[in-house]
Formats: structure tokens, C-alpha cells, sequence
């Protein structure tokens, strides 16, 4: 108990962790919701509109394909993780990418927007530029709405509004600790 009282008695509280993409909860179902939801009703309207069309089994097979090529692209260039850093004080939090990590998803990022940008496709340009704008985001502790707490997967959500979401992955080690600090620093939420 005396180490985890003298964690919580410093100013700053910092690590980073390396999370198995398609192992975590959080991320599977943040994944789900984001490419999950859009293709699978993009298949139900191929599905339900072209009739028995050989052609529909194509365009299924394509988005099958985009899919299954998208994994490989994750397992080749990030390992299949995701290499983040988070430093909690006294006025926030910032969740960022590590520094490694970092400089491959800038590089894709350039290169989304510039063959967006030569292909005449804004909204192609418009998602490598907010990719790379969420490289790194702070939040405010009296900005935040909702803490929900993921003991079993050592994950914290912490929420802000409708969008702004940071999900704070722990290792077993610091998961205890890091829970009392966010716990003190949203003791706004419970008078509300």
C-alpha cells in the first residue's frame, strides 16, 4: 500500500504500453463500431439490390479482400499493436502515439493525403489529416463527463462530450494506481 500512496503523491504519472490490436476488447469494439458497421451495411445494400447477379459476389469478395488486406497492412508495418503513451497531472491527460509509431503513421498520413490530393479525392485527403490529428490528445480532468473502469482489461475510458474519448490501457502493474489518480481528479463526477 505504501507504494501505491506515494504513486499517487506524485505530480505526474507516465508510461508506455504496447497493446495487441486485435486482442483488446477496447479496440475490437472501437473497430467494430468503425469499419464493421459501415462495410456490413454496405454489404446488406450490394446483397439486397443487385438481385442474383454474378457481380454481386465480386463486390463482396472485394470488400472481403480490402478487409483481409487491411489486417495484413496492421500485422506488417505496426505488429499488430499499438505503441501508446500516456502522462496524467494535475490538469489533464495526454494520450500519445510513441515516438516509433509515430513516424510510420506520419508517413502513411503524408502519403494518404497526397494521393488524395492527386486523385481529386477530399474526402481521401480530409481522413489523413484528421488521422494524423489525433496523434496526440489531451484532455482536461474538468472537462471530463463519464469514467468508466475496465479492471479485468486494465483499461480506463475516460469521456469528454459526444467525441472526444481517450482509453487509458495500464499494465497489471500500474492499473491499481492509475485508478485512484483518475478517481481524485473526477471526484467532480460524483456531485453531479
Amino acid at each position: 500500500m505504501d507504494g501505491e500512496k506515494s504513486i499517487l503523491e506524485k505530480e505526474i504519472m507516465d508510461w508506455h504500453i504496447s497493446v495487441p490490436i486485435f486482442r483488446n476488447t477496447v479496440i475490437l469494439k472501437q473497430l467494430g463500431i468503425a469499419i464493421g458497421i459501415p462495410f456490413g451495411i454496405l454489404a446488406l445494400v450490394i446483397g439486397f439490390s443487385s438481385g442474383k447477379s454474378v457481380y454481386t459476389l465480386y463486390a463482396l469478395g472485394l470488400i472481403g479482400a480490402l478487409l483481409l488486406f487491411s489486417w495484413l497492412l496492421i500485422m506488417l508495418i505496426y505488429r499488430g499493436k499499438y505503441d501508446a503513451e500516456f502522462v496524467l497531472d494535475a490538469k489533464g491527460v495526454i494520450c500519445r502515439t510513441q515516438t516509433g509509431q509515430a513516424k510510420k503513421n506520419r508517413a502513411l498520413n503524408t502519403l494518404t493525403v497526397i494521393m488524395g490530393l492527386l486523385a481529386g479525392k477530399p474526402a481521401v485527403t480530409g481522413a489523413g489529416l484528421m488521422a494524423q490529428s489525433r496523434q496526440e490528445v489531451y484532455m482536461r480532468w474538468k472537462n471530463v463527463t463519464k469514467v468508466k473502469y475496465k479492471p479485468k482489461s486494465y483499461v480506463i475510458l475516460l469521456r469528454a462530450g459526444w467525441i472526444d474519448n481517450i482509453a487509458l490501457f495500464c499494465t497489471r502493474e500500474n492499473y491499481t494506481a492509475v485508478e485512484q489518480f483518475v478517481a481524485i481528479k473526477t471526484e467532480h463526477l460524483k456531485s453531479s
